[in-house]
């Protein structure tokens, strides 16, 4: 038998959970149950918060969904990796699309870099957080990865420079190797953490780039021979972090 439950809707609430307890629904969650599930009193749920695990619910309410009563729970707070994701925002739907992927992929955090060619600099964090929750609703995700305010680069070198992570720096100028390989010898240097960086797709200055390689505990990493768009690198390179030095290994 399957670990997840696939066939009943997932809503995250912001609120404690436990046997027994009722959960007022907010306007937009009735909305979202009743009217487009079409959910009515008596349909089972399950309801998450990022902290207490996930539990079985049942939806209450006469006209429409209006609370849910916690019954179970049915999987345990679990834990996200120590991964960054550390990226040059895109524009709307794209960064959407970046952000809802690293979250199935497993980061802990997204952290918006501004670069020389960053092309959007005014970002909508919370947008981001409603597609960090979206996604984790979507795909059974417990642990809702953090959504840091953008910094520039610069300042984000400085900072994480006080700290022993290691650096996954994803360069398109790199010379082609074998990632997997590059990966898995420097996996000593990732017990304390991964911040992955992915840049822009106009690329990083070159002064950029020589800042980056002056960081300690730098891996440089190319993603092969074809260049990507940076959403597409995203989710290549979180793939190839994941499966070496993340949590896909047992």
């Amino acid at each position: 038998m399957s670990r997840y439950d696939f066939r009943s809707p997932r809503l995250f609430i912001d609120a404690a959970l436990a046997a027994g307890v009722q959960v007022p629904l907010n306007r937009d969650q009735s909305n979202y149950l009743g009217n487009v599930l079409r959910l009515g009193s008596g349909a089972p749920v399950l309801a998450f918060n990022g902290r207490d695990g996930e539990w079985r619910a049942v939806l209450a309410g006469r006209k429409r969904p209006e609370e849910l009563e916690v019954a179970e729970q049915t999987r345990p707070q679990d834990r996200l990796p120590d991964l960054t994701y550390a990226f040059a925002p895109l524009k709307h739907a794209r960064l959407d699309y970046m952000a809802q992927k690293a979250v199935e992929m497993g980061a802990g955090r997204l952290q918006p870099v501004l670069t020389r060619h960053t092309q959007v600099h005014r970002l909508n964090t919370e947008r981001m957080r409603a597609n960090v929750i979206e996604a984790a609703e979507q795909c059974g995700i417990l642990s809702l990865a953090g959504v840091e305010e953008p910094v520039a680069l610069e300042r984000w070198l400085a900072v994480r420079a006080e700290s022993s992570r290691l650096l996954v720096f994803c360069d398109e100028d790199a010379e082609v190797a074998n990632p997997v390989a590059a990966l898995q010898a420097a996996r000593p240097a990732a017990a304390q953490g991964i911040d992955l960086l992915v840049g822009p797709e106009g690329g990083f200055a070159a002064d950029e780039r020589e800042l980056l390689l002056r960081q300690p505990k730098i891996l440089r990493l190319a993603l092969g021979p074809r260049i990507m768009r940076a959403d597409t690198a995203a989710v290549a390179a979180l793939a190839l972090v994941q499966a070496v030095a993340g949590d896909w290994t047992a």
